[in-house]
């Protein structure tokens, strides 16, 4: 199996489990979770209750789960917008489904899943369509922190006094806790064999790096590629080494002075830069018109991979081996769930890839 650590016969690493909920199912259940109580404030482990999982929604325990930049930006509340708390937090993760609500179909108790942060129905005019991932129904939402279903949280912290306080929702997801409940659309079922504790890198930041290249941009054999960012003089080299441009740039920061310098990289007359790095306030992109002469800028979501009909597809191809990458790599801190404050200090220095939390 390429790219993953040794793991046990039945498929899970050390310290995974797969016990699915028939005692819980339909109950509210008590757990811990990582709250966020405000914009920068330290992360406190909790007991909360989460409640059932309603129509076409799923109930999660999860196993695994990593801090991606978005999670950091969110906590640092950067954009006012979304500055909605107390919250929990979280997006790429791995686990096993506890219970399903009415009407779903597709997964049972047991499942192992991982949730992604951008969902597909499957019927909406979008999810037939070839050119977008972007449900009608369950596109990504910065700014819902309720259920579709009925408007609703499914996390209440309970009081001293007894009184039940909402506790909101997150990208579709909220991964920082132990049982989250997520719309059946934005959950995607894996393989017996494949090791949750690195699936979880495949919710969001790999899939969306990979996709942006093969889906998004297309990028042909032979093309020139940069990956921002880059100050003045390595935009200079670029152009001297390129003559005249990249074929494709990506930015991944979120900074629009570096997205400015990545979509000047490219060549002007075809060039095409994909945006992936989001800032978290509304900053306009300055450009001059003539900059633009047929030269293309486009953001990718979730690498423009449908989630539920694409996602397993990859999967496959990682765990067998037709696809290579070192997953264990992207890992550079293992932690335990209750040093999330840790893990946070690591990645907002700059010292951590990826920190993995073990529930």
């Amino acid at each position: 199996m390429t790219g993953f650590t040794a793991e046990n016969t039945n498929g899970f690493h050390a310290g995974e489990k797969g016990d699915a909920g028939e005692k819980t199912a339909g109950e509210v259940i008590k757990c811990k979770a990582a709250v966020v109580w405000g914009p920068g404030e330290a992360f406190k482990i909790e007991e909360i209750e989460v409640e059932p999982p309603q129509r076409l929604e799923v109930r999660l325990r999860i196993l695994f789960t990593s801090i991606c930049h978005t999670d950091l930006n969110a906590w640092q509340g950067e954009n006012k917008l979304q500055q909605i708390f107390p919250r929990v937090l979280g997006h790429e993760a791995a686990g096993v489904v506890e219970s399903v609500g009415e009407a779903v179909e597709e997964l049972k108790p047991g499942d192992r899943v991982v949730p992604v942060f951008t969902g597909e129905c499957g019927y909406c005019d979008a999810c037939q369509s070839e050119k977008t991932n972007l449900c009608v129904g369950y596109a990504v939402d910065p700014m819902r922190s309720v259920m579709r279903a009925d408007g609703r949280v499914r996390f209440f912290w309970v009081g001293l006094d007894g009184e039940r306080r909402p506790v909101y929702h997150f990208l579709n997801t909220s991964t920082f806790a132990e049982y989250t409940v997520i719309d059946s659309a934005c959950v995607v079922k894996v393989p017996a064999d494949a090791p949750l504790s690195r699936m979880c890198l495949l919710s969001c930041g790999i899939s969306t790096g990979l996709g942006a290249a093969w889906n998004t941009a297309n990028v042909e054999e032979g093309s020139t590629v940069a990956v921002f960012g880059l100050g003045a003089v390595g935009l200079a080299l670029i152009r001297e080494l390129t003559k005249g441009g990249v074929d494709y740039s990506f930015e991944c920061s979120g900074n629009l002075e570096v997205l400015r310098e990545a979509f000047l990289s490219t060549h002007l007359g075809w060039g095409l830069t994909v945006v992936l790095g989001v800032h978290p306030s509304p900053k306009l992109l300055p450009l001059h018109p003539m900059e633009l002469f047929e030269r293309k800028i486009v953001a990718a979501v979730f690498g423009d991979f449908k989630a539920k009909s694409q996602l397993p597809e990859l999967i496959s191809k990682c765990i067998s081996g037709e696809i290579k990458i070192n997953l264990d790599g992207f890992i550079s801190h293992e932690l335990p769930f209750s040093e999330i404050n840790q893990a946070f200090q690591l990645l907002s220095e700059g010292k951590a890839l990826r920190c993995l939390l073990k529930l």
